[in-house]
């Protein structure tokens, strides 16, 4: 998809108080130019102080710290206290569920409370915790979970892969978003380890098929799109009140074992391939802190514009926010050595062909409902070069081009021991660079006795 400028700056009507590039926070961190939380920022997360127990809440990134935003809340406005109230729950839902212009206040509420020059600066800072030692869950138990395709890249890659002598993409790709129901109950937040997963994949021992350890083990650099408010059965959402009904965004792995996925997606799509595991940041960035780094869309050349149930003047006008994301390879014995990850890929949200919020409208299209707390994945991020690959199996080319790493060794999958790290930011001139925390996640060696 091609990108194209939009308004921005003071004149934008979109953008307030909270967007000022010029706000600073007394969290002395959260001014750094490198800081993930500056305070035009806020992302959300539900987490615990230290790891001694106690009761998880909603709480707010500033700097390298998280405040305990119902703790602080007698120091909001008035109008913030609904939200407020929702946030001593150790979930988002009921923050979700309450509506746009509820997270819009507390937001506002938020970014007042921790500027430099605050009148309640040492309430605040008596409810400040370090992220680095605070425990995190899920932004909520997410009840659906669906994945797209979103990525013309990442498709015509995967098929030229596949399919040298017929490239061709599927004709309804052109036409339709593309997506899967996953599964919500393997989801979870960065930084733990999973088992390799065991599965058939097409292998055979005296005419029988084996179900042993995946051995193409892969990343996918997604987006999280969490869903704000529902809509009514049958009442599908056009695709700006699909865009509005967005709350916030994280980055997601959807960790996929490609040779299963090979042999199960054979007439239909992927299940045990894709239900093992998926990777989530905690941190939510919501919607509006977005706002400003959101670029209008076009269509690539010689390709049709969407039918009229997914388009509009203001998504094409709006398009979506500019995020650039990476991906991260950890090895156990880069780990070992004291070595930083290795970076393998970046790309950018916005060569995504469908919008988010086309994504959003056309899971509602046939009726179908979107509840609160729903999460649906981007499906990976690709761009048009090398280096904007979202996936390994892009990379090495389905596996027959392995690549060296730094320290010699050499991947053509995941294997047992890797670390994998997903991060995204926005950045754009005149304003705060805004980052989504990580999606990281370890590798652990297939169970023996499956």
């Amino acid at each position: 998809m091609h990108s194209a400028s939009s308004a921005s700056g003071s004149a934008d009507p979109r953008l307030n108080e909270t967007h000022d590039p010029a706000l600073r926070s007394f969290v002395a961190s959260a001014n750094r130019p490198d800081a993930d939380f500056p305070i035009q920022n806020l992302p959300l997360a539900v987490f615990r102080p230290g790891r001694e127990g106690g009761d998880f809440r909603v709480g707010a990134g500033i700097g390298d710290c998280v405040l305990d935003i119902a703790a602080a809340g007698a120091c909001l406005d008035p109008e913030a206290q609904a939200a407020v109230q929702a946030c001593r729950e150790a979930s988002m839902k009921a923050l979700m569920a309450l509506g746009p212009p509820h997270w819009a206040r507390l937001r506002r509420g938020l970014s007042r409370l921790l500027r430099e020059g605050s009148p309640f600066q040492r309430q605040a800072e008596a409810h400040l915790y370090p992220i680095a030692d605070a425990e995190f869950l899920l932004p909520l138990k997410i009840g659906n979970f669906s994945d797209y395709l979103a990525s013309m890249h990442h498709l015509s890659k995967v098929i030229r892969v596949k399919r040298p002598d017929h490239p061709e993409l599927p004709q309804s790709f052109a036409w339709s978003p593309i997506a899967y129901h996953s599964r919500a109950s393997t989801v979870r937040t960065s930084g733990y380890g999973f088992t390799r997963p065991r599965g058939q994949a097409g292998r055979f021992e005296n005419d029988r098929p084996l179900t042993d350890p995946t051995r193409m083990l892969d990343y996918e650099v997604e987006l999280g799109i969490y869903v704000g408010t529902s809509n009514a059965q049958g009442e599908p959402l056009g695709v700006d009140a699909a865009d509005a009904a967005i709350f916030g965004y994280s980055a997601l792995n959807d960790w996929t074992a490609r040779d299963m996925q090979g042999w199960e997606s054979q007439p239909l799509g992927p299940f045990q391939s894709k239900s093992f595991t998926t990777t989530v940041s905690p941190w939510v960035v919501t919607a509006e802190a977005l706002e400003p780094y959101r670029v209008g869309v076009s269509r690539p050349d010689g390709q049709p514009m969407p039918p009229a149930c997914l388009d509009s003047d203001r998504n094409r006008e709006r398009g979506m926010p500019d995020v650039r994301m990476e991906v991260l390879l950890l090895t156990g014995q880069l780990h070992a050595a004291g070595a930083r990850p290795v970076l393998l890929g970046a790309s950018r949200l916005t060569d995504a062909y469908w919008t988010p919020g086309q994504m959003v409208a056309h899971h509602t299209l046939n009726g179908c409902v979107l509840e609160t707390g729903d999460l649906i994945g981007t499906g990976t991020i690709s761009g048009p070069g090398d280096e904007a690959c979202g996936c390994m199996f892009e990379l090495t080319r389905g596996g027959r081009e392995p690549f060296a790493l730094p320290n010699g060794e050499e991947r053509a999958f995941v294997q047992d021991g890797d670390t994998v790290i997903v991060r995204a930011y926005c950045q754009k001139p005149g304003f705060a660079r805004l980052g989504f925390g990580e999606a990281a996640a370890t590798v652990l060696p297939a169970r023996s006795d499956g």
